[in-house]
C-alpha cells in the first residue's frame, strides 16, 4: 500500500525514535533518499511542492504591449475589451509574433486581475458577516422542482421566504412562477409567520416585481401591481446585483431552496394536487423548528419565537393577488386566459365575463356571481371543459353527448362513473337513443342540487328496480341522504337557468306512468266527509 507523505513523514519519525535508527538504514528501509528522511526529522509537516516557474521567451517581449492593452480596457466599454483572441490577433499582426492562443491566455487571464486589483477597479475577493436584527430583514427566491402530479411529471417552482435573523422559512409550491405565484406566496408567507419583517425583504430582479433595472445603480423600475401590493403590505424591497454577485447578498434563501429540494422533495413525490403537497409542507416546516443552522447555540424555533413578537402587523383588509382578464365567451362555451381555454355555462355564450387568475385556480363572475371555478391549467393550448356547463345545450342536441370532449374529461376526472354508464345503457336500452340520452342529462342536473354520493346511490336504486328515469333518480337520491341525517338539498349560489322541456301543465299518459313501474302506492285513501259537510252549507254560514 502506498503511504501519503505525510504517513510517511510520521513513520519515519517513529522508527528513528523508538529503534534509533540511523538516516542511511531509514533511507534503506522505505526505500527514498536520504534528503527527504532528513526532511522528515527536521518536521513532521512536509514542505509543499514548489510549482515551477515556466518562463515564455517568446512572450517575454510583448508582455509590455499586453499590459498597457488590458489597461486600456479599465476606461473601455465593457462589450468593447480585448479578448484572449483579440490580443493573439493583435500580436500576430502589429507585431509579428508566433504564439500560442494558449501562452496568451495563461498570462492575460491572470494579469488582467491583478491589473484592475492595482488599478483600483476591483475589489479584493472576499465577504463581510451580515448582522442581523430579529424582526427586521428577510430574503426570498424561486427554485424549480419536479413533482409528479397526477400521474404527470410535471415541472413546478417552489416559492421560499426566509427570515434573515432566525432562519425560518416559508414555502409554497405551485406550477407557475408569475407575478399571482409569487404575489400569493407573500400573502401565504405573512400569514403564516404571523407578521411582516419592518426591515428589508432582499430579492432577485426577477420579472414580476421589477420592470427594467437602472444601469449601474440600485433603482429600479418597478411592476405596478408589485408596487401596489409592497405598499399596501407596508415593507421596504432590496434588489441584489444582477448576476452571480447579487446572489451572495442573500445567501441565506439561494441555500435555503437547495436544502429544501434535497430533503423534503427527494424522491420526486406523487400527489394528486399540490395542495395536498403545500400542506404536507406545513409539517416540514414545523420539523424544521427544532434544527440548528451551522454553529448557533438555538435552534430555529427558539430563535423565532423570540422574532415573532417583532414581527410588524398585517393590513386588516385583503389584496386580490390574481390578475383580471375580461375575455368574451366563444360559442363553443369557453374563454381563453394566458393561451389555455376554460368552459363555462352555455347561457352565457357571446356575453363578457370577468376572469380572476390566480397561482392555482382560475375563477370566473359575471356581475358579482361566481359561475364557474377551474385549476389553474399551465400547458400551452391546454382545455378543460366541465361536463355540467353544457346540459342545456345537450338536452336540445342529444346526439352530441357521446362523441364530446365534456364527456371524456368527465369520464377520466372520474365524475361520469359507472354508475352513469349504466344507466345510461339502461335508458337507451328502454327509450332509445335520444330520449335515453335526455333521461341521462336529466340526472346529471341533479347534481346541482343534491350531492354527487347522493345522486350516485339514487341511480343504483333505480337500476336495481329496473326504473331508467331521472324522477326514480331524486327521489332515491333525496331518502338517501335523508337515511344518514343529511339535508338531501344542496344550497343553490346562483339562479338557476330555465331548462328547455314539456310545460308544467303537460299531462302524462297512463302508459308512460306505468312504464316508470314504479311500486305501487299503499298510502290509504284521504278521507271527504268533512268536505262533503261544506257544500250543505250556505256561504253566510262559513266562518
Amino acid at each position: 500500500m502506498e503511504l501519503s507523505r505525510e504517513e510517511l513523514f510520521l513513520r519515519i519519525r517513529r522508527d528513528s525514535w523508538q529503534e534509533g535508527l540511523s538516516m542511511r538504514a531509514l533511507a534503506r528501509k522505505y526505500g527514498v533518499h536520504r534528503r527527504l528522511v532528513r526532511d522528515a526529522l527536521a518536521s513532521p509537516v512536509p514542505k509543499p511542492r514548489k510549482t515551477p516557474v515556466r518562463s515564455s521567451p517568446r512572450l517575454e517581449p510583448l508582455k509590455k504591449a499586453i499590459d498597457e492593452w488590458l489597461l486600456g480596457d479599465l476606461e473601455a466599454p465593457p462589450k468593447q475589451r480585448h479578448t484572449v483572441q483579440r490580443i493573439l490577433t493583435r500580436l500576430r499582426q502589429e507585431c509579428g509574433a508566433d504564439i500560442a492562443y494558449s501562452t496568451v491566455w495563461d498570462y492575460v487571464s491572470r494579469r488582467r486581475r491583478e491589473i484592475a486589483e492595482a488599478a483600483g477597479a476591483a475589489p479584493t475577493a472576499g465577504f463581510v458577516i451580515r448582522h442581523n436584527r430579529p424582526g427586521m430583514d428577510a430574503e426570498v427566491d424561486f427554485g424549480e422542482a419536479w413533482v409528479d402530479l397526477a400521474g404527470e411529471r410535471t415541472k413546478c417552482f417552489v416559492f421560499a421566504l426566509r427570515l434573515a435573523y432566525s432562519g425560518k422559512a416559508v414555502h409554497r409550491i405551485t406550477t407557475s412562477c408569475g407575478q399571482e405565484a409569487f404575489l400569493d406566496g407573500h400573502v401565504h408567507a405573512f400569514r403564516t409567520l404571523g407578521g411582516i419583517p419592518g426591515g428589508q425583504i432582499r430579492y432577485d430582479n426577477l420579472s414580476p416585481a421589477v420592470s427594467r433595472v437602472i444601469h449601474k445603480s440600485r433603482s429600479r423600475e418597478e411592476h405596478p401591481r408589485w408596487e401596489e401590493f409592497r405598499r399596501h403590505f407596508g415593507f421596504t424591497p432590496f434588489y441584489c446585483e444582477p448576476g452571480l454577485r447579487g446572489a451572495h447578498e442573500k445567501g441565506g434563501v439561494e441555500g435555503q431552496v437547495g436544502y429544501f429540494r434535497r430533503n423534503y422533495l427527494t424522491p420526486v413525490p406523487r400527489v394528486d394536487s399540490l395542495d395536498e403537497l403545500n400542506a404536507s409542507f406545513l409539517e416540514f416546516e414545523r420539523a424544521e423548528e427544532g434544527r440548528r443552522i451551522g454553529m448557533r447555540i438555538r435552534t430555529i424555533g427558539q430563535d423565532f419565537l423570540h422574532e415573532s413578537v417583532l414581527l410588524l402587523p398585517q393590513p386588516t383588509d385583503g389584496f386580490e393577488t390574481g390578475a383580471v382578464f375580461t375575455p368574451r365567451v366563444d360559442r363553443y362555451g369557453m374563454i381563453a386566459v394566458r393561451v389555455c381555454r376554460y368552459s363555462v355555462p352555455a347561457r352565457f355564450i357571446g356575453r363578457s365575463v370577468r376572469v380572476v387568475l390566480r397561482s392555482s385556480d382560475l375563477v370566473v363572475f359575471h356581475g358579482r356571481t361566481e359561475i364557474a371555478r377551474h385549476p389553474r391549467l399551465t400547458a400551452k393550448g391546454a382545455e378543460r371543459v366541465v361536463l355540467d356547463h353544457f346540459l342545456e345545450v345537450l338536452l336540445a342536441k342529444p346526439g352530441a353527448m357521446a362523441g364530446s370532449e365534456a364527456l371524456d374529461q368527465a369520464r377520466r376526472e372520474g365524475t361520469f362513473t359507472a354508475a352513469h354508464e349504466a344507466f345510461w345503457a339502461g335508458a337507451k336500452s328502454a327509450e332509445g337513443d335520444t330520449e335515453g340520452t335526455k333521461q341521462l342529462v336529466h340526472v346529471l342536473l341533479l347534481h346541482r342540487h343534491l350531492e354527487h354520493r347522493d345522486v350516485v346511490a339514487g341511480i343504483r336504486s333505480a337500476l336495481a328496480v329496473g326504473a331508467c328515469t331521472a324522477d326514480v333518480v331524486a327521489l332515491e337520491a333525496r331518502k338517501a341522504a335523508q337515511a344518514d341525517g343529511r339535508s338531501p338539498t344542496v344550497a343553490v349560489t346562483g339562479p338557476a337557468p330555465a331548462l328547455p322541456g314539456p310545460e308544467p301543465s303537460e299531462v302524462v299518459s297512463l302508459s308512460a306512468h306505468r312504464a316508470l313501474r314504479l311500486p305501487a302506492d299503499q298510502r290509504p285513501l284521504p278521507a271527504l266527509e268533512r268536505w262533503d259537510q261544506l257544500l250543505n252549507q250556505s256561504r253566510k254560514d262559513v266562518p
